[in-house]
């Protein structure tokens, strides 16, 4: 039966359970709440980054946070809002509105829930390097442009999504400057970069210094930098915008349910935005998953199982007002870190960002917008591959040609677009490159009889090679017999084969014979159901070169005009 083929549905949290003990539980547990600690700050900037209210930023952490924890298919990744996020939804909610970005990302999550149940998660490793990088440096450029308002405390109207917009507005009110934003934003952005990373940290230090700074990187230098910025900024009455001054704080309270406005006409309108955003979390979420693998020595992800529960997620936690969501690099690698062992410390870590909403969401009011931008400033940096730009020189020019290409069209485009034609160009350059792999070489063979020609094929016979075959119609006079030695022949595609048949019919009207001999399985198969073996004649397709001289001195069948 066809449903065989589908994906069992089967969260990793069921095996990892099945083993679980006290040590374990200790182990996730202070783990989730190291994580919850890391995704609080990162929640709110990136939702206030993408254009919404930063509460909707805490609503994905916590649920879909929760979610894809529970049935996903990796034991130690994170989910939650992520930067790559920040410019497609600011884009969307900027072209077609916050319910239709919910709309978009509920058919986005639906879409991932299908890959993953059609056992397409493996699909997503086969975007080549070059894109990935592309866009993933061409996101983080975008989510750096982004934060020059809020960094340097700048009074302009609301951006646009396009970039050289952007620019333009950002220039044209560089005179409102705010050097105690600036000052704020700067000083941040120094403890995130200087604070001790947990990640960063020996398993097992030795010296009382390398033990201190060990300690020290428990407390997140995200959260250092957003309490010292926000009691600064009380404490001196300082001029800037706060998340209480632009958005009135944040609710003390659990997310309520509600269905965002739905019209059939508006969700043709959409297809768009939901492939984007489907798209970008697949590959998003996969990544990590494999970089948590190279990690933790624990069992390899699933990335159906992976897929399926981040399409539960993203279908889910748009219904209480949250945005876009991924499995997070630096997230989950602290979750590692930390030493998690199971999907409970991803639960743990929603659990955790759900308690601070309400028990602290008041205090929140004075956290100020450049802090946030100082802390996202570090994460467009450390999103983006920049050594990459310079190493460049040492790959071809399709990888140069594919890279820059991706990179240049995220930031003035979009992503789809960079996606897409990134994809093209790969194609292009790989047909090209499989087309340069194959060869019609002419050969001498001892034995062979008088105006009996050979030529040795190699390599794969495909649409973009048939050239070289339809060059060999052309033969010498005097020729009787054209004998194609195809042992090195891998493969065959329909037009290749159409191609063979043309060269036979060319031939068999100069009255030249086509004998193919050392056929391969795949080629030979090919040719049998397609009825070419009977049109050139059994006799003619032949295992070795020795059969196929004598093929070419044996009489041919009279072939009529018409046949």
């Amino acid at each position: 039966m066809q449903f065989t083929r589908l994906h069992r549905f089967r969260p990793r949290i069921l095996d990892a359970l099945s083993s679980y003990d006290r040590r374990r539980f200790g182990a996730d547990v202070g783990a989730g709440i190291t994580v919850g600690i890391v995704a609080l700050p990162l929640a709110m900037a990136f939702a206030i980054a993408s254009g919404v209210k930063p509460e909707q930023g805490l609503v994905t952490a916590v649920i879909a946070g929760f979610l894809i924890a529970a049935l996903g298919g990796s034991h130690v990744q994170i989910g939650g809002p992520a930067g790559a996020f920040i410019v497609i939804v600011y884009g969307i909610v900027e072209r077609y509105g916050l319910a239709n970005l919910l709309i978009a990302t509920s058919l986005a999550g639906v879409l991932m829930f299908l890959m993953g149940l059609f056992k397409l998660g493996a699909l997503v490793r086969y975007v080549p390097v070059p894109i990935v990088i592309g866009f993933t440096n061409g996101i983080a450029v975008l989510i750096g442009l982004s934060q020059v308002k809020d960094f340097l405390g700048l009074e302009t109207p609301k951006l646009p999504a396009d970039f050289f917009s952007q620019i333009g507005v950002l220039a044209r009110h560089a005179g409102t400057l705010n050097p105690s934003a600036l000052a704020v934003a700067a000083a941040s952005l120094a403890i995130v970069v200087l604070w001790p990373k947990s990640y960063k940290m020996p398993t097992a230090p030795t010296g009382l210094l390398a033990r201190l700074r060990r300690l020290s990187a428990h407390l997140p230098g995200t959260i250092v930098a957003l309490v010292a910025a926000t009691v600064a900024t009380v404490v001196l009455d300082l001029q800037v915008e706060t998340i209480g001054s632009r958005f009135g704080g944040i609710p003390q309270a659990l997310p309520s349910f509600g269905l965002p406005e739905f019209s059939w006409t508006t969700v043709k309108q959409l297809l768009i935005p939901t492939v984007t955003i489907a798209l970008l979390g697949s590959i998003e979420s996969l990544l990590c998953a494999r970089v948590a693998d190279n990690m933790a020595p624990l069992p390899r992800h699933d990335p159906n199982q992976e897929l399926m529960a981040q399409g539960v997620a993203n279908f889910v936690t748009p219904l209480f007002g949250g945005i876009p969501a991924t499995g997070t690099i630096a997230r989950t690698v602290t979750n590692v870190r930390a030493g998690a062992q199971t999907p409970v410390a991803g639960i743990v870590h929603s659990a955790t960002v759900l308690a601070v909403v309400l028990l602290a969401a008041p205090l929140a009011l004075h956290v100020p917008l450049a802090a946030l931008a100082g802390i996202l400033a570090f994460v467009a940096w450390n999103m983006g591959e920049w050594r990459e730009f310079a190493r460049l020189r040492h790959f071809s020019l399709a990888y140069r040609t594919i890279l820059v290409g991706t990179f240049g069209l995220t930031v003035v485009f979009d992503l789809t677009v960079a996606v897409e034609v990134g994809l093209i160009l790969a194609c292009v350059f790989f047909i090209y490159r499989m087309s340069t792999l194959f060869r019609a070489e002419p050969r001498s063979e001892a034995g062979a009889p008088e105006g009996v020609q050979v030529v040795e094929v190699f390599g794969s016979l495909f649409f973009g090679a048939v050239a070289k075959i339809e060059s060999l119609a052309q033969q010498p006079a005097g020729t009787r017999a054209l004998v194609l030695e195809m042992h090195r022949l891998i493969s065959m595609d329909t037009s290749g084969l159409d191609a063979l048949a043309q060269l036979h019919r060319e031939l068999q009207r100069q009255g030249v014979v086509l004998v193919l001999a050392e056929v391969n399985e795949q080629p030979l198969s090919l040719m049998r159901r397609a009825g070419f073996e009977a049109e050139i004649g059994a006799g003619n397709i032949v295992p070795t070169l020795a059969d196929a001289f004598a093929a070419a001195l044996a009489p041919q069948p009279v072939v009529s005009e018409a046949g």
